[in-house]
């Protein structure tokens, strides 16, 4: 979001980190001038620097590959193609993005303290990041918003393929505008040792509400949003279940929705804990705290700079662990290793949908069902030989009865239904 304090001219700041565009690796404390010839103090021995290079490595081929994966998955099985995981595939090509075409950058640029991508890279290295990063934690707030209105108020009509797509371009529109100063500050310094990607700065007060800005746009806010919702959707689901409604349809998609709910909580709360550090120490640079002095900082910031850049690796494994259609998905995708057996099960759960909802309530067809069934044997009309008497009862009393429950409380019974059962939805849009 800010770079380390560098002592150049008011405002000037070594663009090096990538995510929100700016960096550390400062010169000597004493030696702070760009346009003279200093070696900075951060060289590191090749050990460090082979043991640094495996970790971002293979967090990077984690990252690109893993939501690739994701994104063949929804996009090439019609039963994955729901608008929860329309959203996912917009947060799996932000986080495959950003570890693609910036972590590595940075990585080299931290190591050798030399911009080596030319102007326009470096213009797209400060910019890029930050809409990358926003698009991915508002598709998180868009899948919270949207498992909120399903639970809460199941009978609102759900996103259309059309309006996720707004929804989802509008967050991309509004992570540009965001990023575009980060792209329209960024310079190339040439000095006469090495080459530097920088932000400059009209002022430092601007650095500093732009860093404020930052902070609260692409953290604070989104899990405010996200926290209050699915706290409340939490309370919801496991607050307890409707009295006498044991039907196999509604713990079905009781069961669905909260496995839905609960991976997308640990998918929100990796993140948060990813990127608090990485907040931390980029607020504390922008308020003057001498970071650069501190004797490990290097370390300190390439362990910062990895756990957040990380988080880009962490949603396809948790997919895989947490929902089975995922699991069998990367079973597909991973066949070709001996020890994958893809089983029919698997196959089965990327068929298309074996739920076909229609526009009336599935809970509330299958009570009719069952109460249409209801036969209430009467030993009076069997001696008195009155079919037509017993015919009318039966009548009479599979209108009144609903699911176990009398004409004067169907109206609850049905209200409660449709907590779990919504005219416009299914299991398969919840698993």
């Amino acid at each position: 979001m800010t770079s380390m304090p560098t002592n150049l001219t008011t405002g000037e700041v070594i663009g090096i980190f990538a995510p929100l565009g700016e960096g550390v690796l400062w010169p000597n404390s004493t030696q702070r001038n760009v346009s003279s010839p200093v070696a900075h103090k951060f060289v590191q021995p090749p050990w460090r620097i082979a043991l640094w290079s495996l970790a971002y490595g293979s967090m990077v081929a984690v990252a690109v590959f893993g939501n690739i994966i994701v994104i063949w998955i929804i996009l090439a099985h019609k039963r994955m193609r729901t608008v929860t995981n329309y959203f996912l595939v917009n947060l799996a090509f932000s986080d495959a993005s950003m570890a693609a075409f910036n972590t590595l950058v940075n990585f080299i640029y931290a190591l050798h303290n030399e911009w080596y991508f030319g102007e326009a890279y470096c213009r797209f290295h400060n910019f890029f990041p930050i809409t990358s990063i926003f698009a991915s934690i508002y598709s998180m707030s868009a899948i919270a918003v949207d498992r909120y209105m399903a639970i809460i108020d199941p009978l609102k009509p759900r996103l259309s393929a059309t309006s996720t797509k707004v929804v989802i371009g509008s967050i991309w529109i509004f992570a540009i505008l965001l990023a575009f100063p980060q792209c329209l500050y960024s310079k190339i310094r040439v000095t006469r040792t090495r080459t530097l990607c920088m932000l400059v700065w009209p002022g430092k007060d601007e650095r500093l509400t732009y860093q404020f800005i930052l902070v609260l746009l692409v953290y604070v806010l989104p899990l405010i949003v996200m926290g209050v919702t699915y706290t409340i959707v939490g309370i919801t689901l496991w607050g307890g279940e409707i009295p006498g409604d044991t039907s196999d349809k509604y713990h079905e998609q009781l069961r669905a929705k909260r496995k839905v709910v609960k991976m997308m909580i640990v998918v929100v709360v990796t993140f948060a804990i990813c990127w608090l550090p990485y907040h931390i120490f980029f607020l504390a640079d922008a308020l003057d705290i001498k970071l650069d002095r501190w004797k490990y900082i290097q370390q300190i910031y390439l362990a910062i700079f990895w756990l957040a850049m990380s988080s880009t690796m962490y949603n396809p494994i948790i997919y895989c662990c947490l929902n089975k259609r995922f699991r069998a998905g990367f079973k597909r995708a991973f066949r070709w290793c001996p020890f994958i057996e893809v089983s029919s099960y698997d196959e089965l759960e990327l068929k298309s949908t074996r739920f076909h909802p229609t526009r009336q309530s599935s809970l509330y067809t299958v009570s009719r069902m069952e109460s249409s069934m209801t036969v209430v044997f009467d030993p009076n009309d069997v001696e008195n030989n009155k079919p037509s008497h017993s015919h009318k009862k039966r009548a009479a009393t599979s209108e009144s009865t609903f699911n176990g429950c009398s004409r004067r409380n169907s109206k609850s019974a049905s209200t409660n239904s449709s907590f779990i059962s919504s005219p416009y939805t299914s299991p398969d849009d919840y698993s």
